[in-house]
């Protein structure tokens, strides 16, 4: 594989790990059940705005519109499972949605911006995984991959925008939270990873296969 390394996405303050996209392609089961997985946490999370701020319709709108979105690349990781007869499993959550959201502030506003800023960087982060996966992964994984990039695209542009219209309203800054989130964003990506996922970091030498 080429070991030269990629353009981060412009968010993010660094690119996916090679080690990640040699430990992906060799693990493609795991890849593809914990890829379905994220895409139910991404429709629930952004259901779970949606009750939060109901008061916003604009938000729910949006919201609601990216849900069934992600709910329909959940159906087509699965029914790419059943094509390529992987398993279903359960898989114990990684470190990295969690790492994450430490950083959401409890109180509003602010926890409105940070969950907003937080939901940008998972998506930013799945757009650029889509793409580094893709010239290497083989099919047909690297198609559906390159197909679900602009969507992922989207999807960070909404939940950056919606961060910088709830700041707006509050009057905060919305460029240290966003420093700080792509700090912590960066160590979880590039530190060695006790387990696989879709978002971890590259796996460490004692790294689980499940």
């Amino acid at each position: 594989m080429n070991a030269n390394p990629r353009p981060a996405h412009p968010l993010l303050c660094l690119p996916t790990p090679q080690r990640w996209i040699e430990a992906a392609c060799r693990r493609r089961d795991v890849l593809l059940v914990d890829h379905a997985n994220c895409e139910k946490k991404a429709a629930s999370t952004a259901l779970a705005l949606m009750f939060a701020y109901a008061e916003d319709l604009d938000l729910t709108q949006r919201l609601s519109r990216l849900a069934r979105e992600e709910l329909r690349h959940y159906e087509q990781v699965a029914k790419l499972m059943r094509t390529l007869r992987v398993e279903p499993q359960r898989l114990a959550p990684g470190r990295y949605a969690e790492g994450l959201r430490r950083l959401v502030a409890r109180a509003e506003p602010q926890r409105e911006v940070d969950l907003m800023i937080c939901g940008a960087f998972i998506e930013a982060r799945s757009c650029e995984r889509f793409a580094a996966l893709a010239p290497h992964i083989g099919e047909p994984l690297a198609g559906f991959f390159a197909g679900l990039h602009a969507a992922e695209e989207r999807h960070y542009e909404l939940y950056l925008d919606l961060a910088q219209r709830a700041a707006r309203r509050a009057g905060v800054d919305l460029r240290p939270r966003i420093e700080a989130f792509a700090r912590r964003e960066a160590e979880l990506i590039g530190e060695d990873d006790p387990v696989f996922r879709f978002h971890s970091g590259p796996p460490a030498p004692s790294a689980a296969e499940t």
